[in-house]
């Protein structure tokens, strides 16, 4: 259904020359570079510097993390790529052309299925496996975000737009669509706890919402306490304040399931997910506005991409403090934690997408 296109790309090696260590490794793409950054977390070096192409913007992993998933948005062309990326040789594999603009894509555990919004209205899923699209689905509005579950049953759909709702899909049945999740407003970014919580940005919305997946229902409407700006000028362009404009962009759950850290303007603010009421537990200041956060796999390090100031916020889970800024080229969003172990194989940390 897509044709592929096939282009040279060098690998642009910055410091290393041998395979991917061991340990956590923090994959940071750059929205507004041609490059994806590779950090050691141990040593907060960067160990390789890939250069992939225009807009490097979702990023992706199955379980074992034998390969990497990340979409070009290439905005100045008709159609951007999905890429497949050997995490230990930093090799491109393969690489497709796909649609307008794919934005951040999620894919089932063991990497058969990707999801990816994308600018047509529509969600192009792909098999990973056989490299072809098989479905899309529509979702309309502008497709954004999208959330898989644990087991790889359902996938959440998220377009930002005036329906202001989430598609739920049957990722086993065909990718049937089975229902839908109305929420206040726009949807923006999201994060999916393993009972079945599907927690949401919306436009206009300083907090989150939260939504059951089984009875596709909002049940919570959480609230920051800390106010992002003087006055909202716009849902979509958020609070105006001292620093500039200011929103909500960037939730993840940590780990053990028991805080979501939701990434509003320059702070992460914290809350407990186990308390019926949601109760907000802190607020973590950043040196600049936060676009997207993710999580090592032992719920040591959180990560925060702070795209204004080309850099990810290193972040103690235990202390809240900031602990690092690591330099990650033009515009750094999504991002990506992953675990390769030598002896036994590969596997995956904690991965937001």
């Amino acid at each position: 259904m897509a044709r592929l296109l096939w282009i040279p790309v060098a690998l642009a090696v910055i410091s290393g020359g041998g395979p991917a260590p061991a340990g956590p490794l923090l994959w940071q793409t750059s929205s507004a570079g041609d490059d994806i950054h590779v950090f050691d977390l141990e040593s907060r070096e960067l160990v390789r510097r890939l250069v992939v192409g225009p807009e490097p913007h979702g990023i992706a992993a199955p379980a074992d993390a034998r390969v990497v998933y990340v979409t070009l948005e290439a905005n100045d062309r008709p159609r951007g790529e999905l890429l497949w990326i050997d995490p230990r040789a930093y090799g491109i594999e393969h690489r497709m052309e796909i649609c307008r603009e794919p934005h951040a894509i999620a894919t089932t555990r063991d990497g058969r299925w990707i999801y990816a919004p994308c600018r047509d209205e529509h969600y192009w899923v792909v098999d990973a496996e056989r490299r072809e699209v098989v479905t899309r689905i529509r979702a309309g509005g502008r497709p954004h975000n999208v959330q898989i579950s644990d087991d790889s049953r359902l996938a959440l759909l998220s377009p930002m737009g005036d329906a202001a709702r989430v598609t739920v899909v049957d990722v086993e049945a065909g990718h049937e669509v089975v229902g839908e999740i109305t929420f206040d407003a726009s949807v923006r970014p999201s994060a999916l706890s393993r009972d079945g919580r599907l927690f949401q940005h919306v436009e206009g919305l300083n907090g989150f919402q939260v939504a059951s997946v089984g009875r596709r229902e909002v049940v919570a409407t959480v609230e920051h306490g800390t106010a992002l700006g003087w006055l909202l000028v716009h849902p979509l362009l958020g609070w105006l304040g001292p620093s500039g404009l200011q929103r909500c962009h960037g939730l993840a759950l940590r780990p053990d399931q028991r805080e979501i850290w939701s990434a509003c303007g320059a702070s992460v603010t914290i809350h407990d997910v186990v308390e019926p009421s949601y109760p907000e537990l802190a607020r973590v200041p950043l040196a600049s506005k936060a676009y997207w956060l993710t999580f090592s796999p032992d719920g040591r390090w959180a990560l925060v991409a702070l795209s204004g100031a080309n850099q990810v916020a290193m972040v103690d889970v235990e202390s809240r403090q900031v602990v690092a800024h690591l330099p990650a080229g033009a515009g750094p969003k999504r991002n990506l934690v992953i675990e390769l172990a030598p002896d036994v194989g590969a596997h995956s940390g904690a991965t937001r997408y």
